[in-house]
């Protein structure tokens, strides 16, 4: 092992906890461990000095310590080479979309969004029919497909239902929807039925279901709102409906829409009524 490489794996890992230290070297100096080459005890035995402090280790030191020894032991190049880990895909909370500052300028802009009253939900998780009521009236919609001009290349493509009244205030929780799989042409199949979680006669004047089409950025790491559409209380009708896109920031109150396109591609769907007499 050359001198260059034994200062560089000792200028790139410098880390705490004496008792790390230890280890390492209870694993070096170990005639009966099969877990490590003689080669990469030797690169071990470089770290053990790098990680004595009288500091204590946090957790996200650790995992960031664990992902740089596994790089050094098995990383196949000549030396130098970068030892930081990849930077992993951002994981969300349920249901939650990362916003860029971009984004929320647009936002604040079109006077769009309302605070949320009800905890996020992960895609794919959607929720049961509620129980029939005597004389009340329960929606299910099955979204049947989306269409885009770009289709083909939207990543983890999936749905977030909503509904909200006049104000843009939910009246119920938020729905998404699994990740859509199928492509064909300029369209993007769901084939997903959701149940609304207030019966019809409940919902009040002036409310909406939003649909909010959302798909993954990998060069950005985030997931982004492309576009939405939304159904009034007038279009709840048995059958299929096709509703129009708009592009984003989402506007729940409906003030300042634009539409996506001018081409014919719109949000393609099917209303089931259900009513206890």
């Amino acid at each position: 092992m050359s001198d260059h490489l034994k200062c560089l794996i000792t200028s790139s890992v410098c880390v705490t906890s004496s008792s790390l230290a230890r280890q390492l070297q209870k694993e070096v100096q170990s005639t009966n461990s099969s877990d490590f080459t003689e080669e990469q005890k030797v690169i071990l035995s470089f770290l053990s000095p790098c990680t004595q402090s009288k500091e204590e280790f946090k957790l996200e030191d650790l995992k960031k310590l664990e992902l740089i020894i596994k790089n050094i032991l098995t990383y196949n190049k000549e030396f130098p080479f970068d030892v930081q880990p990849v930077p992993l895909r951002k994981i969300l909370a349920p249901g939650e979309e990362e916003n860029l500052e971009l984004e929320a300028e647009d936002d604040a802009a079109a006077g769009a969004g309302s605070t949320e009253t009800f905890p996020p939900r992960a895609p794919g998780t959607l929720l049961p029919r509620l129980p029939s009521e005597p004389g009340m009236t329960l929606l299910t919609l099955r979204i049947e497909k989306i269409g885009l001009k770009d289709a083909g290349q939207c990543i983890d493509p999936y749905m977030s239902i909503s509904v909200k009244d006049v104000n843009g205030v939910d009246l119920n929780p938020m729905q998404d929807t699994p990740v859509a799989t199928m492509k064909e042409d300029t369209y993007i199949h769901f084939s997903v039925d959701i149940e609304i979680q207030r019966h019809v006669e409940k919902l009040p004047k002036g409310a909406a279901i939003f649909f909010e089409f959302k798909h993954y950025k990998p060069k950005k790491r985030f997931t982004s709102t492309k576009c939405f559409a939304f159904m009034e209380m007038d279009e709840i009708k048995p059958g299929p409906i096709v509703i129009e896109l708009y592009k984003k920031p989402t506007d729940f109150k409906r003030k300042k829409l634009q539409l996506l396109t001018k081409k014919p591609l719109y949000l393609h769907l099917h209303q089931t009524l259900h009513k206890d007499s």
